[in-house]
C-alpha cells in the first residue's frame, strides 16, 4: 500500500504541479487513512469498499471539523481516481460519499488598530526586530502567504520603485507592490540586520535566523504568536490573518475585485469574493455597534 501512495505523491508532484505544503497534506491525510485500514484488518486497496471510508469519515466526526473531514474525503476521491486509472482498482469507492455539510467560513482578518499594534512591537533597534518588522510589513502589504514569505529571495525583490516578483501556488509569478513604508522596513532589514544575521556561505532566500539559515514556515508563525502577545493582541493569531487583513481593508477602502485577485494570486475570482462576504460583515458589525437605533 506504500507504493501506491509513493506513486500517487510523484504524480502530484510531476504532473499536476502542487506546491509541497499541498503534497505534505495529501500524504498526511492518506498514511492517516491507511492506518485506519491496517487497524481495521484491511491490507490492499483494492479490498476498500464504500463502508470502509463510511466508517472511518464517520469515526473522524467527534475530533474534526466538517471541514476537515471534507478535507480528507477530498483526498481519498482523488487518491481512488488514481489508482482507478491506474488499473489497480476497479472503481472508485469514495465517489458516491457525500461530503459534509460546510456552514460558510469567513477568513478572519485583524482590526487596524490591532495590526499597527503589531507592526510597532519589534524594536528596530534590534536585529531581530528589523527583521521581524520587515516580515509582518510585507505580509500585510502585500498580502503575502506564509510559504511565500518564507522561499522569498533576494533576486525577487525591486526596493526601488518597490516590488516583489512573489512565486505562488503552481510555480505562477505575480508582481506585488509593497508601499512605501513595506520598502523601508526592508531595505533597513538588508542593509543593516540582515547583514549582521548572515553567516558565511551565500543564502538567497530573504529571511534568515539568528543561525544564519532560512526561517520556516513554522519559525515564522512562531515569531508572529509571540510579538503579537506582547502587543496584547489577545486573538488566536495566525500568518494567514495578514494576509486576510490586506484583503479585507483593500476592499473597505475601495479597491476593485479584479486588482485584489492579482495581488493575490488567486486562479478564479470567485475565491477572492469571499472578501467582500466579510467586508459587509464588517459593515453590519460597525452599524450594530454604533447607530443608535440597532
Amino acid at each position: 500500500m506504500d507504493s501506491q501512495i509513493d506513486l500517487f505523491m510523484n504524480n502530484l508532484a510531476v504532473e499536476r504541479g502542487l506546491s509541497v505544503n499541498t503534497i505534505a497534506a495529501y500524504s498526511s491525510d492518506l498514511r492517516h487513512f491507511q492506518n485506519y485500514l491496517t487497524e481495521s484488518g484491511i491490507s490492499l486497496w483494492r479490498e476498500v469498499s464504500r463502508g470502509s471510508i463510511s466508517g472511518y469519515i464517520q469515526q473522524l466526526g467527534p475530533l474534526f471539523s466538517p471541514r476537515s473531514r471534507a478535507r480528507r474525503l477530498a483526498a481519498l476521491r482523488t487518491f481512488f481516481r488514481f489508482l482507478e486509472k491506474e488499473g489497480l482498482i476497479e472503481g472508485n469507492p469514495a465517489l458516491l460519499i457525500h461530503f459534509p455539510k460546510l456552514g460558510p467560513q469567513l477568513p478572519k482578518a485583524l482590526t487596524s488598530a490591532q495590526i499597527e499594534s503589531l507592526l510597532a512591537q519589534p524594536d528596530l533597534a534590534e536585529l531581530l526586530g528589523q527583521r521581524d518588522r520587515a516580515m509582518f510589513e510585507l505580509l500585510y502589504a502585500c498580502g503575502l502567504r506564509v510559504s511565500e514569505l518564507a522561499e522569498l529571495q533576494l533576486g525577487q525583490v525591486v526596493l526601488q520603485p518597490g516590488y516583489l516578483t512573489v512565486r505562488g501556488k503552481g510555480e505562477k509569478e505575480r508582481l506585488v507592490p509593497m508601499g512605501e513604508l513595506a520598502a523601508e522596513s526592508l531595505k533597513t532589514y538588508l542593509e543593516n540586520g540582515r547583514l549582521k544575521l548572515s553567516k558565511k556561505g551565500f543564502i538567497p532566500q530573504v529571511f534568515i535566523n539568528v543561525r544564519g539559515k532560512s526561517i520556516s514556515r513554522q519559525g515564522i508563525w512562531k515569531i508572529i504568536k509571540t510579538r503579537a502577545r506582547k502587543a496584547g493582541i489577545t486573538v488566536n493569531i495566525t500568518p494567514h490573518m495578514l494576509r486576510h487583513s490586506f484583503a479585507t481593508h483593500l476592499l473597505e477602502n475601495g479597491a476593485d475585485l479584479r486588482s485584489l485577485q492579482v495581488m493575490l494570486g488567486h486562479a478564479d475570482i470567485a475565491t477572492t469574493q469571499i472578501y467582500t462576504h466579510v467586508a459587509r460583515e464588517r459593515l453590519k458589525e460597525i452599524h450594530r455597534k454604533y447607530h443608535p437605533r440597532p
